[in-house]
């Protein structure tokens, strides 16, 4: 970006750690100004500049608070918006940190990973659809390899909302496309985070050609491409990065 250049400006929900914390640093380091949201406050060890004055602690599972907060982060962002990434997600488990399956879970368990993992994502776009129009921007939803296949970690909700986000890309590229506003999905598959659960290693072995897990640098990178115009004819499109995974 030449000095000449307004300085890009994206919104990341889930920015707390793993592939969230690093797509932030990935973008800061390159000269975005990055607006961050979590449910949890800002932690200031966070290596970004201007990290707090960004944040918004938000709860995504409220979906009436994120529409009433839509004024606030429109006042944060100062009349600019160039990407929005939808990585937010929660993955429940049972109380021995098993998998939960369509079986077992009741609707409001259900409703509750949709609003975050779903719906969140489409109130945000929708909110902030003419700054993303003004800038001809991009969008990318993060899905996952479970929205493919049935995994033995992933709870079914997790992996329902990810397939249907899938879709929401292709509709929203759609939607957006007269406009020059861009939407796609990045899937990413075994990807070293704190979401990872018991057992992951041994998986690994046998489900992954490259046989080993990805690094959230890696995709945080993916998500910089997109992001960028050396992306500009790319849209509707689900970007796997998961070393194989799903062949």
């Amino acid at each position: 970006m030449s000095a000449c250049e307004p300085q890009r400006v994206l919104l990341l929900t889930g920015a707390s750690r793993g592939i969230g914390h690093a797509a932030v640093k990935t973008f800061s380091d390159n000269g975005w100004r990055v607006l961050t949201i979590s449910r949890h406050p800002f932690d200031p060890r966070c290596p970004w500049k201007g990290g707090e004055r960004n944040h918004i602690q938000l709860d995504l599972s409220r979906i009436d608070s994120i529409s009433a907060a839509l004024p606030r982060i429109r006042d944060i962002a100062e009349g600019r918006l160039d990407a929005l990434i939808n990585n937010a997600a929660i993955s429940p488990k049972t109380a021995a940190g098993g998998k939960i399956t369509s079986l077992e879970m009741g609707y409001k368990d259900w409703l509750h990973v949709f609003n975050v993992n779903f719906f969140a994502a489409v109130v945000l776009v929708q909110g902030l659809r003419d700054y993303l129009v003004a800038s001809r921007g991009s969008v990318v939803n993060i899905t996952s390899i479970v929205g493919l296949r049935v995994h033995p970690f992933a709870s079914a909700a997790y992996a329902t909302t990810k397939a249907a986000l899938a879709s929401l890309t292709r509709e929203m590229a759609a939607d957006f496309g007269a406009t020059g506003v861009r939407v796609n999905a990045v899937s990413p598959g075994e990807i070293e985070t704190a979401i990872l659960a018991p057992g992951t290693a041994s998986f690994v072995e046998h489900a992954i050609p490259m046989r080993r897990l990805g690094q959230p640098r890696e995709v945080a990178e993916l998500l910089y491409f997109l992001c960028s115009e050396r992306a500009s004819y790319i849209t509707g499109s689900e970007v796997h990065i998961d070393g194989g995974q799903q062949v």
